[in-house]
């Protein structure tokens, strides 16, 4: 398994994890806002194809360890997305569309798979603008996924800011140019 997500289409990247399981617990950490808010974004979640989803990043609040936000990131503390459900099959498949226009907006799909007591969580984000939004999605992607990992493992997340940036130097260097 590569810990880097990859682009595997035009516009498309892949990022995968192990995690520990149980696949229904890894499903609440995906679904349920109190679970969710510890390791990506807070906010309900209709879990049916249509259903609204509202999400709040809060991302210096993911670990113990709070570093300052740096300056180019601070308008994103406490950003605010809306978007839709648009396929829901528990506790295996989760697509959501990032914004209202679901055929011209990006996609997240999550996939869960058993594996022993583990889960192989698969996270596929589709029709994303440009070579610089796909740096960003496989950063975020990337450490929300490694902080995922901490929570359900039982270990404190590293600061979320000090990674992201460490990671998007790493993603520039390997996100093919559009």
């Amino acid at each position: 398994m590569n810990e880097y997500a990859v682009v595997t289409a035009p516009r498309t990247v892949r990022i995968e994890r192990l995690v520990k399981g149980p696949i229904e617990r890894v499903w609440a950490y995906l679904t349920e806002s109190d679970k969710r808010g510890t390791w990506f974004a807070s906010g309900d979640m209709e879990l049916r194809v249509g259903g609204r989803v509202n999400l709040t990043w809060r991302n210096s609040e993911l670990s113990a360890d709070r570093q300052p936000v740096p300056e180019r990131f601070k308008k994103y503390e406490g950003n605010q997305m809306a978007g839709r459900v648009t396929r829901c099959d528990p506790p295996k498949f989760l697509s959501f569309a990032w914004g209202d226009d679901v055929e011209n907006s990006s996609e997240a799909t999550f996939e869960l798979t058993p594996q022993g007591s583990d889960v192989l969580l698969v996270v596929t984000h589709t029709r994303l603008t440009d070579r610089s939004q796909m740096i960003s999605v496989s950063g975020g992607w990337h450490i929300h996924l490694d902080i995922l990992a901490d929570r359900l493992a039982g270990r404190e997340p590293l600061n979320f800011w000090s990674s992201f940036v460490r990671l998007e130097g790493a993603y520039d260097k390997r996100t093919p140019a559009d």
